[in-house]
C-alpha cells in the first residue's frame, strides 16, 4: 500500500504540473495575441511579440501551440478584445501586492482578484494605493549558463543598463523603462534569447513575512496564479525558504 500511495502522490503532483503548465501557456498565449494585435506579426518589429516568444520558448511551449496562438491573433475572425488592468493591495503581514492582468471582462476579474484578497487575509485598494512603494523598471533575465558574471556586467554597461545580478542560477538586469528594449537587443546579440525581457515593479524596501502570515500570502498568491486572467504579481514581500 506504501507504493500505491506514493505513486498516486506522484501521479497528482504530475497532474497539478500539468495543470499549472497548461495555465502558463494559456497567459503567454494571451500576450502573444494582444501583442500581435498591438504591433503586428512580425517579431523583428514587435519588441513586445519578441519578448513574449522568449517568454514561450524559456517556458518549453511548443512551437504548435506558439503557432496556434499566432494563427489566432492574426484571424480576421477573432473578436477577443484583451485590455491591461493593474490592481494593488496588501497581502497578509502588510506587504505590498501589485496584480497585473489581461481580460476581457473587467468587472469578472475585479470580482476574482477581490476574491482571492479577501479569502487569504488581504485587503484590495484603489489604483496607486501601494505603487507609490515601487519604481517601474525594465527586466531582463538570463540564465547563468549564458555567460560569465563579468562579460554579462560589461555587455550590459555597453548596452545602457543600469544593473546586473548575478549569481548560480541567474543574471538578473534592470534598465531605465525607455532602455529595455535596445538593452535587450544588444545582449540578444551577443548572448542570445533572454528567458525574460519585460517591464515590471521593483519594491523600495522589502518586508518579511512569516509564520501564519507567510502561509497566508502563499496561498493568496498560488490563487492569484492560478487566475487566468493574471499575466504578473509583483510584490514588497520577502518569504522565508
Amino acid at each position: 500500500m506504501a507504493g500505491h500511495s506514493q505513486f498516486k502522490n506522484i501521479m497528482h503532483r504530475k497532474g497539478a504540473q500539468d495543470a499549472r503548465k497548461a495555465k502558463l501557456f494559456n497567459k503567454i498565449a494571451r500576450e502573444i495575441s494582444v501583442a500581435v494585435k498591438a504591433g503586428g506579426p512580425d517579431p523583428s518589429a514587435n519588441p513586445r511579440l519578441r519578448a513574449a516568444f522568449s517568454l514561450a520558448r524559456a517556458n518549453n511551449m511548443p512551437r504548435e501551440r506558439i503557432d496556434r496562438a499566432l494563427k489566432s491573433a492574426t484571424d480576421a475572425g477573432n473578436t477577443d478584445n484583451f485590455e491591461a488592468v493593474r490592481y494593488e493591495g496588501y497581502g497578509p503581514g502588510g506587504c505590498a501586492v501589485i496584480v497585473e492582468c489581461l481580460t476581457d471582462n473587467r468587472h469578472r476579474t475585479a470580482a476574482e482578484v477581490r476574491t482571492a484578497f479577501n479569502k487569504h487575509g488581504g485587503t484590495l485598494g484603489e489604483t496607486n494605493s501601494v505603487s507609490f512603494m515601487f519604481s517601474r523598471v525594465g527586466l531582463i533575465v538570463y540564465p547563468a549558463a549564458a555567460g560569465s558574471a563579468d562579460a554579462m556586467l560589461e555587455a550590459v554597461i555597453e548596452a545602457g543598463g543600469e544593473n546586473v545580478d548575478s549569481d548560480a542560477d541567474a543574471h538578473v538586469i534592470t534598465t531605465a523603462v525607455d532602455d529595455v528594449t535596445q538593452v535587450r537587443d544588444a545582449l540578444e546579440a551577443k548572448f542570445g534569447p533572454a528567458e525574460k525581457a519585460h517591464l515590471t515593479w521593483k519594491a523600495a524596501d522589502m518586508r518579511p513575512v512569516v509564520g501564519e502570515a507567510a502561509e497566508q500570502l502563499h496561498n493568496l498568491l498560488e490563487a492569484l496564479d492560478d487566475n487566468d486572467d493574471v499575466q504578473n504579481v509583483t510584490g514588497n514581500y520577502q518569504l522565508p525558504d
